[in-house]
C-alpha cells in the first residue's frame, strides 16, 4: 500500500483515509502545520523516507497568475527538507484538471457557465480555471487586489484587461508573503472587502477557504466553483444562499461524488503511483494517470427548491406605442409625440423584465423557470429597419438569457417574423432557439375548431375555410392542415407564385380537396365559415368584414392583430377570436403583465415552456418552412404534459356561451332573410369606409410621417450618444 502525507496550513490535526485508484490501495494522512514553514519542514523531515509522496496543501512552492510564474520565498524551500520523498504542491496537475473539470461540468450541465459574470477569488494559482471559464464568458474579474493588498472594492480594478499588466507585480509582492496571507482560513464575521464584486458576479471561482473568508454573508443564487470542498464548506455556502457548488477535482472515493481531495493530495497520489520513480514531477509525467480518471465534477444544488429546474427565456416587445407608455419606467413618454418615442425606443438594448415561476408538469413533475426579456422596438420599427438591426438585439437577448441559465429562447410576436424567422439567430446564438410557431399553428386550429362548434359548425368537413397570408410560415401549415380537415380551402396571398406551389402541395397531400387561390379575399369571404388571418402587413385592410358570411369565425393569428375592434364591431354576428392561448400547468406566475389573464400564455411562449418541460433544448421551430411533423409532435407533448387551450377571447374579453348564442341568433336571422343580409352588408360597407385603413394598429401612411421621421432620427442619434456615454 502506498503511503501519502498531506501537510495543510490549518491547525494540526491527524486524519487518515484509504483510497483505491487503478486497483492499487493508498493511505492518505493529513497533518496541519498551522501555516508555519518551520513546522512544515519538521513534518517533512520526520516523514521523509517513510511515505511515498508528500503534498503541500495551501503551502505553495510556486505562484502563478496569468502568464507570470514565480517561486514563493518560503514554499520553494520546503522540498529541500526531504532527501528521499518527493514533495509537491498540486501545481503539476491543478491547471490541467481544472480545465478538464470545467469542460466536464459544462457537458453535464450545459450552459452552467455561459455568459456568466465570473469573479476569481483569487486568480493566483488558478490560471487553468480562469482560462477554462474564459471560454464560456468574457466577463471575468479578479479580486486579488482587494484580498491580498486591501485595495478599494472598485469594479474596474483587477478586471481582465489589466491582468497581463498586473500579474508580474502582483507575484513580486506576494513572493515573500506569509502562507496565511496567500491561503487564508475561513473565519466567522470576517471582513468582506469584495462585497460589491460579489454582488456583481454570478460565479465565484477560486479557493474554497478564500471564498468563505472574504465573500459576504448573503450569496443568494450564486454559483461557487472550486477545486475541492468538504461537507462543512457546503453547509456554510448553503446558509449563505449559494445555489450551486461545483468541485472540479476527482472524488477518488467510492460512493462519494464530492471532490474533497485537494490538487496537492491528488498530485502526491500520482507521484506515488507513477510508473517511473525517476520521472520528473510535472504534468507530462501525470498525463497517463490523468487520462485513466473516470469522473464527473460534483455539481451540488444546495437549495432544494432550485434543483432540477429546466430554464428557458422568451423575448417580447411592445406591440404598439401604448405598451411603451404603460411601462412604469417610460410613462413620461406619453407627453412626447408617439412617432418620436417609437423611433428612439427601437435603439434601446434588450431589457430584462421578469422571472417566470411555478410551471410544473403533472405527468413527470419536471419544473421549469423562465425569463422574460423585451426588445423596445414595435413591429413597425422592426419593419422599417434592416433585418440585421433586429438580429443584433436578439443576439444580445440570447446572451442575457444564457447568463440567466436558460438553454432555450423563444421568439415572441414579431421577432419570429422578421427576416428568416429565427434561422439566423439560431445559427449565431449559443443556446437553442424556437419561434413557437408549431404550437401557434396547433393552438390556432384547436381554437378555431372550438369557435366553429360554438357557432354551430360542428363538422368542419362540411365547411369552407380561408387562410389570408397563406404562403407565410404559419399560414402555409394552417392551409395544409385545414385542407385535411375541411376539404375546401381558399388560399389568399400577395405572392401568386407561392400560391400556385402551395396549391399543388395540398392537392398532392390531400387528393380531392377543392383549393381556390387568390391575391385578395374579395367576395370569396362570403362563402367561408372559417377565416384564419396570419399576415405581417401594416397600414392595410386585410379583410372586408362586410363581405363575411353570417356566423363566420375569424381566427386572427397575427400579433398585433390584422382585424381591429372597430371593424369587428360592425358585424356582431361574426366571431372574431384571438389565436389559441394556452394555460401552462402549475402555479405559473409570469412576474409581469403580458397582456393576458393570469396563468395564460401566448402559444409561442407556451411552446418554449413546453420544450423546456420536456427537456428538448434544441432549435425546434425555426425558418419559414414549418414541418407538419413538428406541429403534430408538439401537439403530442401538449397533451402529455396536460397543457390546455384557454377560453376563447375577442379583443381581450372572454366570449361566453351567451355571447355565442347571441351571435348564432343574429347569423340565423341574416341567413333566413337575403334582403336584410344585403342591406346589412351595404350599411356595414359604408361605415367601414369611414374607419381609417389600418392593420396591426398602424394606419396607412400620412403626410406628417416624413417630418416626424426626420425628428425621430435626430433624437435617436442623440439617445444613442447618451447611452454610449453612460456605458463608458
Amino acid at each position: 500500500m502506498k503511503k501519502i502525507l498531506v501537510i495543510h496550513c490549518g491547525d494540526e490535526a491527524n486524519e487518515t483515509s484509504s483510497l483505491s485508484f487503478r486497483g492499487r490501495e493508498a493511505e492518505v494522512r493529513r497533518l496541519g502545520c498551522g501555516a508555519s514553514a518551520e513546522r512544515a519542514r519538521e513534518l517533512i523531515a520526520e516523514h521523509d523516507g517513510e511515505v511515498d509522496a508528500i503534498g503541500l496543501e495551501g503551502l505553495p512552492i510556486h505562484l502563478e497568475l496569468g502568464r507570470a510564474r514565480l517561486g514563493h520565498g518560503l514554499g520553494a524551500t520546503l522540498p529541500d527538507a526531504a532527501t528521499t520523498t518527493p514533495v509537491v504542491d498540486g501545481g503539476g496537475i491543478r491547471s490541467g484538471l481544472e480545465r478538464w473539470g470545467v469542460i466536464l461540468a459544462d457537458r453535464a450541465e450545459p450552459g452552467i457557465f455561459s455568459q456568466k459574470r465570473i469573479l476569481m477569488l483569487p486568480g493566483v494559482n488558478h490560471t487553468g480555471l480562469a482560462h477554462a471559464l474564459g471560454r464560456h464568458s468574457s466577463h471575468i474579474r479578479y479580486a486579488d487586489p482587494e484580498i491580498y493588498f486591501g485595495l478599494p472594492d472598485v469594479p474596474v480594478l483587477g478586471s481582465r484587461w489589466t491582468l497581463d499588466q498586473a500579474a508580474q507585480p502582483t507575484l513580486e509582492r506576494l513572493k515573500d508573503a506569509p502562507f496565511r496571507k496567500i491561503q487564508p482560513l475561513p473565519q466567522p464575521n470576517s471582513r468582506t472587502p469584495v462585497a460589491a464584486r460579489c454582488a456583481w458576479a454570478d460565479v465565484l471561482a477560486g479557493d474554497v477557504w478564500t471564498i468563505r473568508r472574504f465573500a459576504p454573508a448573503k450569496l443568494k443564487r450564486k454559483t461557487v466553483v472550486v477545486p475541492w470542498a468538504r461537507e462543512e464548506d457546503l453547509e456554510d455556502f448553503r446558509r449563505r444562499g449559494v445555489s450551486i457548488v461545483v468541485t472540479l477535482m476527482p472524488s477518488l472515493d467510492d460512493g462519494d461524488d464530492l471532490g474533497r481531495w485537494s490538487p496537492a493530495a491528488i498530485e502526491a497520489l500520482f507521484v506515488a503511483l507513477r510508473h517511473d520513480p525517476d520521472a520528473p514531477l510535472h504534468e507530462d509525467t501525470y498525463l497517463d494517470l490523468m487520462a485513466d480518471l473516470e469522473w464527473q465534477p460534483a455539481i451540488r444544488y444546495l437549495q432544494d427548491h432550485e434543483a432540477g429546474i429546466h430554464r428557458f427565456a422568451f423575448v417580447i416587445h411592445p406591440l404598439d406605442i401604448s405598451f411603451i407608455h404603460k411601462h412604469p419606467a417610460f410613462r413620461w413618454t406619453r407627453y412626447l409625440p408617439d412617432d418620436l418615442v417609437e423611433s428612439v425606443a427601437a435603439y434601446l438594448p434588450p431589457m430584462y423584465i421578469s422571472r417566470i415561476t411555478g410551471g410544473e408538469s403533472p405527468t413527470t413533475g419536471q419544473r421549469i423557470e423562465g425569463h422574460l426579456i423585451s426588445l423596445a422596438a414595435t413591429p413597425r420599427q422592426m419593419m422599417r429597419h434592416g433585418e440585421r438591426f433586429t438580429y443584433e438585439r436578439l443576439n444580445q437577448a440570447a446572451r442575457m438569457a444564457e447568463r440567466k441559465g436558460a438553454r432555450l429562447m423563444g421568439l415572441g410576436a414579431f421577432t419570429s417574423v422578421v427576416g428568416d424567422a429565427g434561422a439566423t439567430v439560431a445559427h449565431e446564438a449559443n443556446i437553442a432557439i424556437t419561434s413557437g410557431n408549431s404550437l401557434t399553428v396547433a393552438a390556432t386550429l384547436e381554437a378555431a375548431k372550438q369557435a366553429a362548434a360554438h357557432m354551430g359548425l360542428t363538422d368542419l368537413t362540411r365547411g369552407r375555410a380561408m387562410v389570408i397570408g397563406a404562403t407565410g410560415s404559419i399560414g402555409s401549415v394552417c392551409s395544409r392542415l385545414l385542407a385535411q380537415a375541411t376539404g375546401d380551402v381558399v388560399l389568399v396571398s400577395i405572392e401568386p407564385e407561392k400560391l400556385i406551389d402551395l396549391k399543388r402541395t395540398i392537392e398532392c397531400e390531400s387528393p380531392g380537396t377543392t383549393v381556390t387561390i387568390a391575391t385578395r379575399p374579395g367576395d370569396l369571404a362570403a362563402d367561408c365559415d372559417l377565416i384564419v388571418t396570419a399576415t405581417s402587413a401594416f397600414g392595410q385592410r386585410i379583410l372586408d368584414i362586410s363581405a363575411c358570411k353570417p356566423g363566420a369565425v375569424i381566427c386572427d393569428v397575427a400579433r398585433p392583430p390584422d382585424v381591429g375592434p372597430r371593424e369587428a364591431a360592425l358585424r356582431p354576428d361574426v366571431a372574431v377570436i384571438e389565436s389559441g392561448e394556452v394555460l401552462i400547468p402549475g402555479d405559473i406566475d409570469f412576474g409581469y403583465n403580458i397582456g393576458l389573464p393570469p396563468k395564460t400564455a401566448y402559444a409561442c411562449l407556451a411552446e418554449t415552456a413546453l420544450l423546456a418541460m420536456e427537456g428538448r433544448f434544441e432549435n425546434y421551430t425555426i425558418g419559414r418552412n414549418i414541418e407538419m411533423k413538428r406541429v403534430k409532435e408538439i401537439q403530442r407533448l401538449f397533451d402529455k404534459h396536460e397543457f390546455q387551450i384557454a377560453g376563447l377571447r375577442s379583443f381581450g374579453r372572454y366570449l361566453s356561451d351567451e355571447d355565442f348564442a347571441h351571435k348564432r341568433a343574429l347569423a340565423e336571422g341574416l341567413l333566413s332573410d337575403a334582403e336584410h343580409l344585403e342591406s346589412v352588408r351595404r350599411d356595414t360597407a359604408t361605415r367601414l369606409a369611414a374607419i381609417p385603413i389600418a392593420a396591426k394598429g398602424v394606419k396607412a401612411s400620412g403626410r406628417n410621417t416624413a417630418k416626424w421621421a426626420m425628428l425621430a432620427g435626430g433624437a435617436g442619434l442623440l439617445g444613442l450618444a447618451l447611452l454610449r456615454r453612460r456605458r463608458r
